[in-house]
């Protein structure tokens, strides 16, 4: 969006709104993006604890990790 393309917006708004309006307006506007951008960080938060729970699996010990390497097909 170009510096015009704003302006023109800007002007639009006083238009229809009035100074009067616009201060109320943009808080109310403010406060919609904070409370929209908190509940997705919510979710966004949520997800990856349940991808991890399923995912989990107990640390490999050396002793594992040589059962696996003993148990390879020779090359």
């Amino acid at each position: 969006m170009s510096a015009g393309g704003l302006l023109l917006i800007i002007i639009a708004a006083l238009i229809i709104f009035g100074p009067n309006k616009l201060p109320e307006l943009g808080r109310v506007v403010g406060r919609t993006f904070k409370e929209f951008k908190d509940a997705t960080q919510g979710i966004m938060e949520d997800q990856p604890q349940a991808n991890k729970a399923e995912t989990t699996q107990p640390p490999v010990t050396i002793q594992e990790s040589a059962k696996v390497e003993e148990r390879r097909l020779p090359e």
